[in-house]
């Protein structure tokens, strides 16, 4: 069985997170609780970012859909005419001359 690339990193996950049971196990509970607060404080600013974020992705994708939409119809119009020109089927007078 050869070893890749996720066995080793499941191997330094597993030894990061003993290592950090091993540090948390040795603290003392006033130290547990900081630890906590903390983490908890982190987590609620990450979740009010991510929420922020959310409602802003929400009203940016709704503007690209409508400006994308209006854009490629300018240029549709510009595009349809070009490929006629190109490709379309030509009158009896310009395939005769």
């Amino acid at each position: 069985m050869s070893v890749n690339a996720k066995h080793i990193a499941t191997f330094l996950f597993s030894a990061a997170a003993g290592l950090a049971a091993a540090k948390y196990m040795s603290m003392s509970p006033a130290e547990n609780e900081k630890l906590a607060a903390d983490s908890k404080g982190r987590a609620n600013k990450l979740k009010t970012a991510a929420e922020e974020l959310a409602g802003k992705a929400g009203a940016y994708f709704e503007e690209l859909k409508t400006k994308g939409a209006q854009d490629f119809k300018a240029h549709l119009s510009n595009a349809e005419k070009m490929m006629n020109d190109l490709f379309g089927k030509k009158d009896a007078k310009t395939s005769n001359t």
